[in-house]
């Protein structure tokens, strides 16, 4: 059977995050950063290593047959490929950034200006989509550095915490697009078993990363308050203890109100609440 094809960052801010995510699938392989290609001896799956602007086109051809990439760089480089999946990691925003003081106030303010960027693409459709015309200037390096040196007014940038902005004298001044990784692969990839085998794998794991496995004691005359609070993944599981009057509840809870949810067990009567991750579920 031929092997399917995943490319992923040589090297970069999603080269682990890539890695790590892959390996939690329990696929075993080596991440070799001096070689191309590598072998997962315990699946039907190849892994390139390549640079992250040419992983869309890699996958738009046929080379490879998924890729994981930033969707900014899906979207910049307008690869025909379909998103199977979104990661959650690698989240940044495309802003444009100004100088500290700068006399652009308003985003009308853009026209006539020049703005320095590697995401010509994006930035176009984001000026077109604000009736804007602004002197767009292709820098492949360090774009932040040409308002400093008078080339141009403003920059349009990948940001993550915004410390190389202010690190060059500049402060963000609107958000253009919002990226994080994803998982793309051409249409027809979504027909193949190998490929719904992985994704299954992936699947599994993002679900697990994003919530917590609960367990709790209660009184059985508390129970009906803290199941409404309690989803699950169909529904808690529920078992009794040797008190007499008293359970335990089996559930998991989801990170993002994760805190919240806890604050409110403990108001209707959870006790003893123990808090363990979860490495996968499988729906």
């Amino acid at each position: 059977m031929k092997k399917l094809k995943i490319a992923i960052q040589k090297s970069g801010r999603l080269n682990d995050k890539s890695v790590g995510l892959l390996k939690n699938c329990g696929l075993k392989f080596e991440n070799y950063k001096s070689t191309l290609i590598t072998q997962v001896s315990n699946f039907n799956l190849e892994i390139l290593y390549l640079r992250d602007d040419d992983i869309p086109g890699y996958v738009e051809q046929g080379i490879a047959d998924l890729g994981i990439v930033g969707e900014n760089l899906v979207e910049e480089t307008q690869a025909k490929v379909s998103y199977l999946e979104r990661l959650g990691f690698g989240k940044c925003k495309l802003k444009i950034g100004i100088k500290k003081e700068s006399n652009i106030y308003r985003l009308q303010d853009l026209n006539g200006k020049s703005i320095a960027t590697s995401y010509p693409n994006i930035l176009k459709k984001f000026l077109k989509e604000h009736n804007l015309q602004a002197d767009i200037k292709l820098i492949s390096g360090s774009v932040e550095i040409s308002p400093g040196l008078g080339l141009t007014d403003a920059i349009c940038d990948i940001v993550s915490t915004g410390g190389t902005l202010r690190s060059n004298g500049l402060k963000p001044f609107v958000d253009v697009a919002s990226s994080e990784a994803l998982l793309i692969g051409r249409e027809e990839i979504k027909e193949n078993q190998t490929f719904q085998e992985l994704l299954l794998r992936i699947q599994s794991v993002l679900r697990a990363s994003e919530t917590k496995y609960v367990v709790l004691n209660a009184e059985k005359e508390n129970l009906d308050q803290i199941l409404n609070l309690l989803p699950g993944v169909k529904s808690p599981t529920i078992v009794p203890l040797a008190e007499e009057g008293w359970v335990a509840i089996h559930t998991v809870i989801s990170e993002d109100d994760f805190w919240v949810k806890i604050n409110q067990l403990r108001n209707a009567g959870a006790q003893g609440i123990v808090v363990m991750p979860i490495e996968k579920i499988i729906m």
